[in-house]
């Protein structure tokens, strides 16, 4: 069994952007009819509180599981 070869850097940044704007947009969305008058940084507090960790245990590992099979095909 050989190791796979981590994408480059500017992959994996490419990939976590991927995954981390749609997640804040969205997340301004839903978050803004209550949020709105919460102080800036309350709200960026409440909002990674739920992105980042989202994005680095679901979303990001998915996003590099799916480059790995489209760019080294299915096995």
């Amino acid at each position: 069994m050989t190791a796979t070869p981590t994408p480059s850097v500017h992959v994996r940044a490419l990939i976590s952007w991927l995954a981390i704007f749609p997640m804040v947009a969205l997340g301004m969305t839903v978050m803004a009819p209550f949020s709105a008058t919460w102080p800036p940084v309350l709200r960026a507090l409440a909002l990674t509180a739920v992105v980042v960790p989202s994005a680095v245990y679901l979303v990001v590992p998915r996003l590099l599981a799916a480059h790995h099979r489209i760019t080294h095909g299915h096995r």
